[in-house]
């Protein structure tokens, strides 16, 4: 099986690709704060880097750092100063997604090395 095909990369495939429309969501939706268009490209840069770094050479770091950019597009209309705009709602949706597909990614590759919580002779259904 090959590695694009594996339960455990398409998580990462979904940040990817989200971060792709985040990164061009100031364009298409106009996007007016110039503190959200600035966030929004550099946080969907570094998020598209760290997927695409976990698509190829997958790390538990690269997930957390995903983590951890959500939470900053969670955050970052508060502490940025961009509240109550169009941008607040793509740096919040994004990044709420954007956590929980870095959650995901790294719950299935934890339930994948640690196996324990079966029976002998029982069999994991993706290997």
């Amino acid at each position: 099986m090959s590695r694009l095909q594996e339960r455990e990369t398409v998580p990462d495939v979904y940040n990817l690709f989200l971060a792709a429309v985040l990164f061009i969501s100031p364009w298409l939706f106009k996007l007016t704060s110039s503190q959200g268009r600035i966030d929004l490209w550099v946080t969907s840069a570094i998020i598209g880097i760290l997927s695409l770094a976990a698509i190829i050479a997958y790390r538990d770091w690269e997930e957390w750092l995903n983590v951890l950019m959500g939470a900053w597009l969670i955050a970052s209309p508060w502490l940025l100063g961009f509240p109550h705009t169009r941008a607040m709602h793509f740096s919040i949706g994004f990044g709420a997604v954007i956590v929980l597909l870095a959650l995901l990614d790294l719950f299935l590759h934890y339930e994948k090395a640690h196996p324990e919580g079966m029976e002998p002779g029982q069999e994991r259904a993706h290997q």
